[in-house]
């Protein structure tokens, strides 16, 4: 039973690895292809801010952990061990082919076939999924592309009689602080 653990234990160390390098160029591609910051600074603080969020917060981890299934006798070692298995697998697949995914997404999918094998359809709360994570799923997006464009009609009237130059400064900065914030927020979901 240790040496399944520890198996256990290694896996979610290298989904955690594979979750990294998977998603650690969305936070940091802007600062850097702008000149905002050099890729090695940028590594750094999305590192840091990333750290920062896993220790702000585990709603998303109680939510997969135990929101998802109906009984935790479900979910064995073997169970989550087959989770992360898969859910590493298709994060390879996806970044090999520079397929737009969600590592979290992928857990949760790797999570509901496994314990949908071990245990049946039964044992995963499907109305859960749909509430917890395809509703969100589909909304957020519309509710960002809504956000980002108020955001950005705003931003663009309130710099309309400035100096491009000065405009440059301040949207470097912004960029530096738009990565701090994806990163936190990654680590806050995802680690």
């Amino acid at each position: 039973m240790l040496t399944l653990l520890i198996i256990v234990i290694l896996a979610a160390l290298i989904f955690d690895y594979i979750n990294g390098f998977h998603d650690a160029a969305n936070a940091i591609a802007t600062t850097v292809a702008t000149g905002a910051m050099s890729f090695g600074a940028a590594v750094v603080i999305a590192g840091i801010f990333n750290f920062l969020g896993a220790m702000g917060g585990e709603e998303v981890a109680k939510t997969i952990a135990r929101g998802l299934v109906e009984s935790p006798a479900s979910v064995s070692q073997l169970v989550v061990l087959a989770a992360l298995i898969g859910a590493s697998a298709w994060n390879l697949i996806t970044w090999w082919f520079g397929i737009p995914s969600s590592s979290s997404h992928a857990l949760i999918g790797g999570l509901a076939g496994a314990v949908v094998t071990h245990a049946g359809m039964a044992a995963f709360k499907w109305s859960a999924l749909v509430a917890k994570v395809l509703i969100p799923l589909v909304l957020s997006p519309l509710v960002g592309f809504t956000v980002a464009l108020f955001a950005l009609i705003s931003l663009t009237w309130l710099v309309r009689r400035r100096r491009p130059s000065a405009v440059y400064r301040q949207a470097r900065l912004w960029q530096i602080v738009s990565a701090c914030t994806f990163s936190y927020s990654h680590g806050l979901n995802d680690a």
